[in-house]
């Protein structure tokens, strides 16, 4: 049980820090919803943006913190 309350203190202190992120995301030097890779297509009456690159970025980001996690609960 010890385990899980410091991986949910972790996790708590995670999403917190990410909110920080984006409360002042206008800030940043650095723009995570327009990257180069993240498509983004506007026609007259359409826009389509599908945020690729964004994503890769992020998928790599949550698999490093949840392989972190899982070596600190072993």
């Amino acid at each position: 049980m010890e385990n899980l309350g410091k991986t949910l203190i972790f996790i708590g202190l995670l999403i917190t820090f990410i909110g920080v992120l984006f409360v002042f995301f206008e800030k940043l030097p650095f723009n995570i919803g327009r990257l180069p890779g993240d498509i983004y297509i506007k026609k007259d009456n359409f826009v389509f943006y599908f945020p690729l690159a964004t994503s890769i970025l992020l998928s790599i980001f949550l698999s490093l913190i949840f392989i972190l996690i899982s070596k600190l609960t072993k």
